[in-house]
């Protein structure tokens, strides 16, 4: 059996009393978290310039954009979500694959709930589905993958087409074309970090595998050995892989349940140096004119995808922990307003970011950072963050989920409404339209 036919089968047979209530929990977490970002991006120049190209264009007006009172289709709203809960790096993160679960899954099904009926319950289990099959189809190839590609652009694009599916009622066969439809749209490289491209990526994975789905619907096949086939997707983009990680204990092992959630606006391989800064900021308040040294030891990874030492711009420092060091000591954030052209180019900041040095150590892990702050007084302050905030390991509590979504939200939805869609969010498996949630973010 080909690995899409048996993923197929997996998306398929699932129903919502299979899900224990620890996974029916992380999917209505995972959701407040998508729609929270997908408001707060909504007015980024990205998604404006996105809006307007594409709107001219629309086939029909069924859908939502978060944030914004422009309506559009279903394939262009999943697109545009899609990049806007993407576009401050903001979202939801599986710590070992660094895929972004919710962008791809949540923006195509939100699409399809505005076209036709699905309950909340239904759009769970599509949901819980999409995230299990992009997820472990990640855990495959990410070690030998993520050094040149976009693991949401490249595995996303699979777990948005089998949520699709799922509610969509294809069969198996259809299905099982989808994810080859899927494979078959799979893209995104590295060298766009720092562009808006970044965010066009994470949301055509949304746009791609709903489209693949509905291809599906129609009778448009695909090769079922779409995944592992001499020339699919694992052997194309991976130079090793470990094809029995998508299907070991599928079923049982939850990966939702490895998700986190970010507390800072940048990669998340940064968010322990930023934890680090922020406690010795808390303990020692130091003038940022008396900093002689900072010297940081990180993961191999950390300063391999987050090691540009003198961004140009907003967007590239999001993926320069010297920056995320820098702001955390000067300012005490690491929020959107620290990744901004102007907060890159005050002289404090460049002044603060020229004094960080950074080794990558082995023998610690991607929620790990130990930082050595030197005064000129002479004194030396020494932290070890052994698991970041947003981890799995330290996560964040649903009161800080529910301030996040608040703040992305400050100056975009009336306050009232922001309280209506944390609600709608955490309770949305009992709604009995799921649309309810798009209505919830978007501006009448």
């Amino acid at each position: 059996m080909s690995l899409a036919r048996e993923l197929s089968r997996f998306v398929l047979s699932l129903d919502a009393a299979a899900l224990p209530a620890a996974v029916r929990t992380e999917a209505a977490r995972s959701m407040l978290n998508w729609a929270g970002c997908a408001v707060g991006g909504c007015r980024h120049p990205a998604i404006d310039a996105a809006v307007a190209a594409l709107l001219p264009f629309a086939a029909g007006t069924q859908c939502s954009l978060m944030g914004r009172r422009e309506r559009t289709d279903a394939l262009h709203a999943a697109l545009i979500n899609g990049m806007s809960a993407h576009v401050l790096d903001f979202d939801d993160t599986h710590l070992r694959t660094l895929m972004h679960p919710s962008v791809p899954v949540a923006s195509s099904l939100m699409a399809l709930a505005e076209c036709m009926p699905i309950t909340g319950e239904r759009f769970l289990v599509a949901f819980v589905a999409g995230v299990e099959v992009e997820c472990r189809i990640a855990n495959a190839v990410w070690f030998a993958h993520n050094a040149d590609w976009y693991i949401t652009g490249t595995a996303g694009v699979f777990g948005a087409a089998a949520a699709c599916a799922q509610v969509l009622d294809l069969a198996e066969s259809q299905t099982t074309h989808a994810l080859g439809l899927a494979a078959a749209q799979s893209a995104g490289t590295r060298e766009m970090a720092g562009t808006m491209a970044k965010c066009f990526i994470h949301g055509r994975a949304a746009q791609n595998g709903l489209l693949a789905a509905l291809l599906a619907q129609r009778g448009l096949t695909a090769a079922a050995t779409a995944i592992e086939g001499v020339h699919g997707f694992a052997q194309v983009l991976a130079p090793r892989r470990d094809l029995d990680a998508v299907t070991a204990g599928l079923g049982t092992d939850w990966e939702l349940l490895q998700n986190s959630y970010k507390p800072y606006a940048c990669g998340v391989v940064a968010h322990p140096v930023i934890d680090a800064c922020l406690r010795l900021r808390r303990a020692h308040r130091p003038d940022p004119a008396a900093i002689v040294r900072l010297d940081l030891r990180v993961s191999p990874r950390a300063l391999e995808l987050t090691g540009i030492v003198a961004p140009p711009d907003g967007l590239k420092s999001k993926w320069s922990l010297f920056h995320s060091a820098a702001v955390a000591l000067v300012d005490g954030a690491a929020g959107e307003h620290q990744y901004t052209d102007e907060r890159v180019n005050d002289p404090v900041v460049r002044e603060v970011r020229s004094r960080v040095g950074a080794v990558a150590d082995p023998s610690l892990s991607e929620i790990e950072a130990r930082a050595v702050l030197s005064m000129s007084d002479g004194n030396v302050h020494e932290v070890h963050v052994e698991a970041v905030v947003g981890s799995a390991a330290n996560p964040m509590s649903d009161a800080d989920l529910a301030d996040k979504v608040r703040g992305l939200a400050l100056g975009l939805l009336p306050d009232r409404q922001v309280e209506a869609l944390i609600g709608t969010c955490r309770g949305f498996a009992a709604l009995p339209d799921a649309s309810a949630i798009a209505r919830a973010g978007a501006l009448g």
